[in-house]
């Protein structure tokens, strides 16, 4: 089963999401909508982090839905 490693950083106002080890990151690059996309030696993107992420709530814990698909 695959792992997805999410991070809320409440005083950084970051949340950071990898579905990779973040181990590998090798490089980061920031998108005009203030999103940093995680990118391993090849390029390919293994987590992003959203730059001033509140939750809209005001409640500082992060509620998580998970979805599973099966195969039939």
């Amino acid at each position: 089963m695959d792992t997805i490693k999410v991070i809320h950083d409440a005083v950084g106002q970051t949340l950071t999401v990898w579905w990779d080890d973040p181990r590998k990151e090798h490089i980061c690059t920031e998108t005009p909508e203030e999103v940093v996309l995680m990118k391993d030696a090849t390029g390919r993107v293994i987590g992003i982090e959203l730059l001033h992420y509140r939750p809209s709530s005001g409640d500082p814990r992060l509620a998580v839905e998970t979805v599973i698909h099966t195969d039939t």
